[in-house]
């Protein structure tokens, strides 16, 4: 691994980006919307607790989850069909210092996304959390989470639309059972014990953790699992991206 060349991969990365407002869009203005559109919908529902309160956190999990997801696999696999992933191979490039490359720019935009998602909610929708910094260093790890698995996912895709079909897989299962709909405590034996693999789970405990006033080594631990599958998603997608284009 070179970092010089894994910083060259970064910025090209950033570069090709930032000339598409559309992505933009959908990585910064999305997470706020569906947040608004949340704080919206429980404005006027009674309680003693609000429920933009009570379910904020952990779609704040969820959403940069799903959202860089989607960017970085369809952005990844996009490279991959107009063969600018085949050439950059064909380069002295290893394939860890590409996918740490790409971790490391959509891993900043990921950071940027989630500051602006948690000011949002916590500052302009008077979301009320516990600690407004740990929310949002888990809101950065979720999206980084989001970003190694949608690298992850594009060496196994050959079109975007492939990419896509990956979310229903991986995606969609993890976020019923991660605890937003149903408390885990209270699942089936077995989805409780597929719930304990799932990096999303540790996502929203750490967010719900943050409502009741845990510590932060509560929060932790489940940080530390969020952060320990990123990384390892990014070292399986080096070891099995391909160098050549199908």
């Amino acid at each position: 691994m070179r970092p010089a060349r894994t910083l060259a991969v970064a910025v090209r990365v950033l570069q090709q980006v930032r000339r598409d407002p559309r992505t933009l869009a959908m990585l910064v203005v999305v997470p706020c919307v569906l947040m608004a559109l949340l704080w919206w919908m429980y404005r006027d529902v009674p309680g003693p607790v609000s429920p933009f309160d009570r379910s904020g956190p952990a779609l704040l999990a969820i959403f940069p989850f799903v959202v860089m997801f989607l960017v970085t696999s369809v952005t990844t696999l996009r490279e991959r069909s107009s063969g600018t992933l085949e050439r950059l191979l064909a380069m002295p490039l290893g394939r860890l210092d590409l996918l740490l490359g790409y971790g490391l720019a959509f891993g900043l935009l990921a950071a940027i996304q989630s500051v602006v998602a948690v000011a949002v909610s916590v500052w302009l929708l008077g979301m009320h959390v516990h600690s407004a910094w740990l929310l949002l260093l888990m809101a950065v790890a979720d999206a980084v989470l989001g970003t190694s698995l949608g690298l992850f996912v594009s060496a196994f895709a050959h079109t975007e639309f492939q990419a896509v079909q990956f979310m229903p897989a991986l995606v969609v299962p993890q976020i019923l059972v991660c605890g937003l709909f149903v408390p885990r405590a209270q699942l089936p034996g077995v989805l409780h014990a597929i719930s304990d693999v799932l990096p999303l789970s540790y996502a929203v405990d750490a967010m719900r953790h943050l409502t009741v006033g845990a510590t932060s080594t509560g929060v932790a631990g489940d940080l530390g699992v969020v952060v320990g599958y990123a990384v390892a998603l990014l070292v399986l997608g080096a070891a099995t991206l391909r160098r050549r284009t199908p």
